[in-house]
């Protein structure tokens, strides 16, 4: 009896894909972005994008326009998907150290300094911030990678 060996997904393609899929549920009406910080194979915590919970939904009390913009152009209401997602795992007492945040847009900079703060080894994300933002650099990348974290943009299986 032959065995025939399947191919089996890299876990870098299913927390991409579940990040993606996260996105999907974002009440944003400008980007949705989701996340999952994963560690050994296991799953640790998700989120998405979206003001925080029982407060309102973007696209419901703002569908035509979205939510008012802060100083920068960006949602003055919303947590970004990778704070909902630390948010999340800390309230729950989850240890994040040494873990990985797949991410469907690259940590801005504020971000980028809580996933420092939290010891998290390794961020993968899908788009680029800056591109998004219509800025020169990814400074949450340029961060994180200043300071020793593992970054990298997803090529695998889209």
């Amino acid at each position: 009896m032959e065995i025939v060996k399947k191919d089996k997904p890299d876990f870098d393609d299913i927390f991409m894909n579940l990040a993606k899929s996260l996105a999907l549920r974002s009440h944003c009406v400008k980007a949705q972005v989701g996340a999952v910080l994963a560690k050994d194979t296991r799953i640790i915590s998700i989120g998405y994008n979206g003001p925080p919970s029982g407060t309102h939904n973007c696209d419901e009390e703002y569908p035509e326009t979205g939510c008012p913009r802060d100083s920068k152009g960006s949602c003055s209401l919303a947590l970004h998907a990778e704070q909902n997602a630390i948010l999340y795992a800390s309230k729950n007492g989850a240890n994040l150290e040494g873990s990985t945040l797949y991410v469907t847009l690259s940590p801005c900079i504020a971000c980028a300094r809580v996933i420092f703060s939290m010891k998290i080894k390794r961020v993968i994300f899908l788009e680029s911030y800056a591109k998004y933002k219509g800025i020169p650099t990814d400074e949450g990348v340029d961060f994180l990678r200043k300071f020793g974290i593992d970054v990298e943009q997803y090529g695998g299986n889209q």
